[in-house]
């Protein structure tokens, strides 16, 4: 009796890794193991691998199966593990992503992008890893971010009132966190949308969108709320940047970015020989989302400089 001939099929791509602290954090990869570059993507404090949602979508209608796109849930955020608030540092977030990288990746060029704290990931693990970034990685977006002084933000309020409020957000949806159950914070997500509102998007947004970061906020458990505030008002890696130096950069922020403002991009390209700024004019925070077709463009820039050789040029801001 004749057997139906088989279709190949891929290998199973890994949706899980293990961190070197035994959390299990939850990873999507799209397009062939084997992929010639694969695009990492970490994303942002209080959010998950949605949020780099559009960009997978069309760099994969663009590419096809030439490139492998790779997102995962930062440790205590999304449906990754919970971590302690003493775990919840930048240090770990570059160590969780340099064992992602050794594990899924072990192959191949690679172009990194990271939003925010997924930003200062990419930065912490320069500086763990220099030699990953002077072999393997052909291209770094780093949007929305620091290499540090956040601690001096005011959140586009006056001084006093900023300093304040900078302090006091994060207790306050660590306490509605413990105090408050998902169910009715969803029903009823007052303080999560004020902040949303307030200090994450500018001028225009979809409501989807929106809504998106606002369940982003109440799925963070209050560890990750209190610990990764702590470590980020701490972080300082604008010395360990010279990892970065011989590495195309392009740094993108929001024109009315109050969380990592447009003078910390300007740092950042001040810093870094290969590094070219784009302000986007009425944006917030959430460039991903906001202008998801501009941080798209800047992905693909980075792939095609990879492909062909071709470095970015320097831009002023």
């Amino acid at each position: 009796m004749s057997t139906v001939p088989t279709q190949p099929t891929q290998p199973t791509q890994p949706t899980h890794y293990r961190t070197h602290d035994g959390l299990r954090l939850r990873l999507l990869s799209q397009g062939p193991q084997d992929a010639p570059t694969t695009v990492v993507l970490a994303h942002c404090w209080t959010s998950d691998l949605t949020s780099w949602g559009y960009q997978a979508l069309d760099l994969r209608a663009e590419y096809g199966e030439g490139i492998r796109v790779l997102r995962y849930d930062h440790r205590g955020h999304g449906h990754s593990e919970v971590c302690t608030e003493s775990t919840a540092t930048i240090e770990n977030l570059a160590r969780d992503l340099s064992g992602i990288i050794d594990e899924c990746v072990p192959s191949g060029r690679i172009v990194l992008a990271g939003h925010s704290l997924g930003g200062m990931a990419v930065m912490a693990l320069a500086e763990q890893r220099p030699d990953l970034f002077a072999e393997r990685v052909d291209g770094v977006v780093l949007v929305s971010t620091s290499s540090g002084e956040l601690s001096r933000v005011t959140l586009g309020l006056p001084l006093t009132l900023g300093n304040r409020a900078r302090a006091q957000i994060p207790r306050v949806l660590a306490a509605r966190s413990r105090l408050v159950s998902r169910r009715r914070r969803r029903r009823a997500p007052v303080v999560e949308s004020a902040v949303t509102r307030l200090f994450l998007f500018g001028e225009s947004s979809l409501r989807a969108d929106r809504r998106a970061i606002v369940d982003g906020i109440i799925n963070t458990p209050p560890e990750s709320m209190c610990g990764f505030f702590t470590d980020l008002m701490l972080h300082d890696r604008f010395d360990g940047l010279h990892a970065l130096a011989e590495v195309p950069v392009h740094v993108l922020v929001g024109e009315r970015d109050v969380l990592t403002p447009p003078p910390h991009a300007r740092r950042l390209v001040e810093a870094l020989p290969h590094a070219r700024l784009t302000v986007v004019p009425g944006a917030g925070h959430m460039l991903p989302l906001e202008r998801d077709e501009i941080v798209t463009a800047a992905l693909a820039e980075s792939i095609v400089a990879t492909r062909e050789g071709i470095p970015l040029c320097r831009s002023g801001p």
